[in-house]
């Protein structure tokens, strides 16, 4: 389970240059508007960018304490429901993104994953794996510990893709409010 603590950085999932099309106010009186998602935590958030700062979609911007490069500020935390059209359908996209490059920490999550309650344990969360498979997973992280996504997939043949099972369970804590088990997200 995450413990709660800031984003240090985000990946940029939409760019809105005037702001949202449903502000009221003046064109002149709105604030461009970047959304991103957390690369530790899975945030949504939404960013103000420093004037003339070159951000594109896929970017990794910075927006720890200390001086930051391209954003101004971290506006407000999101939720899934306030993402534009266009960031709910880079979001799937931008997650497997971060999951690729930080696969050691999810192949950790296989490796190290504990039971919840005495018959529920952390791996049932993930999309597919039921008792037979829970087992053939622990037995082969027994033996020795997984190595990479191939090294699951190898030593485990009902497992051909387990990132794509980590991607849909982090969408899944993000997209619905009522999750009860948050292991990749914070609330």
């Amino acid at each position: 389970m995450k413990t709660e603590r800031k984003e240090e950085n985000a990946v940029v999932i939409d760019i809105l240059p005037l702001g949202y099309a449903s502000d009221q106010r003046p064109v002149y009186k709105r604030e461009p508007v970047i959304l991103a998602v957390g690369v530790d935590q899975f945030k949504l958030l939404e960013l103000v960018p420093k004037a003339g700062a070159d951000i594109q979609v896929y970017d990794r911007v910075y927006i720890g304490d200390a001086e930051r490069e391209k954003i101004e500020r971290v506006k407000r935390r999101m939720n899934y429901t306030d993402l534009t059209a266009t960031a709910k359908l880079e979001l799937p996209f931008v997650i497997e993104q971060i999951v690729r490059e930080n696969e050691s920490r999810f192949v950790d999550f296989f490796n190290k994953s504990i039971s919840i309650t005495p018959k529920f344990h952390m791996l049932h969360l993930l999309p597919g794996i039921g008792k037979k498979l829970l087992w053939e997973i622990i037995e082969q992280r027994e033996k020795k510990p997984f190595e990479s996504f191939a090294d699951i997939s190898a030593r485990i043949k009902s497992l051909p893709h387990p990132s794509r099972m980590i991607v849909s369970r982090i969408l899944r804590e993000i997209e619905d409010p009522d999750e009860k088990y948050h292991i990749f997200t914070s609330r």
